[in-house]
């Protein structure tokens, strides 16, 4: 195997496929990047940690096709570290891989071809779908912080994506809040999956730094999804089991409505939330009177008074929240102003557009001390 490819290609690939390398792992060769050149002028580039299994086609001037298996982190250092130029890639009659440019020349091993697991199997596609990029960032951006990070909780790590005819739901939730996010887009049929946040996130970023044109299509099959994106595959497994019932969960009726600025109130939050993570359960008060939300905080170290005048319709409310999780809705929103949904003050609040649909939040409160 002999090829020549530029280093700002290699490292462009290298970034990509390099989020799938394994970082715990008790077998070598997942630790490894398989490069695998083609005489037509295609080097491709995978690496799995057998969760998730991300492949990277790029053109190279290849000399003799052949494959290796490289050690991920330093044949990535190595390439990063090189200059901006053409980089001459070979594999030894010993195995090892030599690196060369004008200037520099390593020789570092390789890892057996024949243990890299086979990204590649049996698991037919049952369903075919494309989903619009832009779209699909937005939407993972909307839900993706409300998935659990806690293992143990299983299905809630996940996002599930449910494709209709005429709209896509991603719904995401931890047991204190819920994401839902909703956009138009045709589909010829209907489908859902769940995916980990973890892996919808590194997706994400992934379809941010390609720079080709084109749709996301998707495969679906039994146990394994396949996302294409450009010159870029990922192969992941799906996540198994049934989802909660979110529509149950979010409150169909309110009593108390309040339209109010999304910046002005994340602003006043972050300020009461220097106060709050003194004290426990990162604790705000909203205060809801007339046409003016009152949010306080207190805490040893001192406390904290933010007015915002606000359009209120139905009665007066204290209620209390995890000022980090009011804080992720409104990072996660673009719209000037919201709305903002009540009950009582032990009920949840639901975060929804001014006007139509296109997500809806639901955060549990937190019981008041006397404050």
């Amino acid at each position: 195997m002999k090829f020549t490819c530029s280093q700002q290609k290699l490292t462009k690939a290298l970034n990509t496929v390099s989020k799938a390398v394994s970082t715990r792992t008790t077998l070598p060769v997942l630790k490894g990047i398989l490069l695998e050149a083609s005489e037509d002028g295609t080097l491709t580039m995978t690496a799995s940690d057998l969760e998730i299994s991300i492949q990277k086609k790029i053109k190279a001037d290849v000399e003799n096709g052949g494959s290796t298996v490289v050690v991920s982190k330093l044949f990535g250092d190595i390439i990063r570290k090189l200059p901006n130029e053409n980089i001459i890639i070979e594999k030894t009659e010993e195995n090892n891989i030599t690196i060369k440019t004008n200037s520099s020349e390593f020789t570092v091993i390789s890892l057996p071809v024949d243990e890299f697991p086979n990204i590649k199997d049996n698991d037919e596609a049952r369903s075919t779908l494309s989903f619009d990029r832009d779209i699909f960032k937005e939407m993972v951006k909307k839900t993706g912080f409300a998935a659990s990070i806690d293992e143990a909780k299983g299905i809630l790590v996940g996002i599930l994506t449910e494709i209709g005819t005429e709209s896509v739901n991603m719904v995401a939730l931890d047991g204190f809040r819920l994401a839902l996010a909703r956009e138009n887009m045709t589909s010829s049929e209907e489908n859902k999956f769940i995916i980990s946040a973890k892996i919808m996130n590194e997706i994400s970023k992934i379809v941010s730094d390609d720079d080709e044109e084109g749709d996301i299509d998707i495969s679906l099959g039994e146990k394994k999804a396949s996302f294409i994106i450009g010159s870029t595959e990922i192969v992941l497994r799906l996540m198994e089991g049934e989802f909660i019932r979110y529509r149950d969960i979010i409150p169909s009726d309110s009593s108390i409505n309040v339209v109010i600025g999304r910046s002005i109130l994340l602003e006043s939050i972050e300020r009461a939330s220097l106060l709050a993570k003194e004290g426990k359960n990162n604790l705000i008060k909203m205060s809801i009177r007339n046409n003016l939300m009152t949010i306080t905080s207190r805490s040893e170290e001192g406390n904290v008074k933010e007015e915002i005048i606000m359009e209120k319709t139905g009665d007066d409310l204290d209620i209390g929240f995890n000022s980090k999780f009011v804080i992720d809705v409104l990072k996660a929103i673009d719209d000037e102003e919201i709305s903002m949904n009540f009950k009582t003050g032990t009920s949840p609040c639901v975060v929804r557009p001014v006007t139509g649909d296109r997500y809806e939040y639901l955060i549990l409160p937190v019981r008041i001390p006397s404050m």
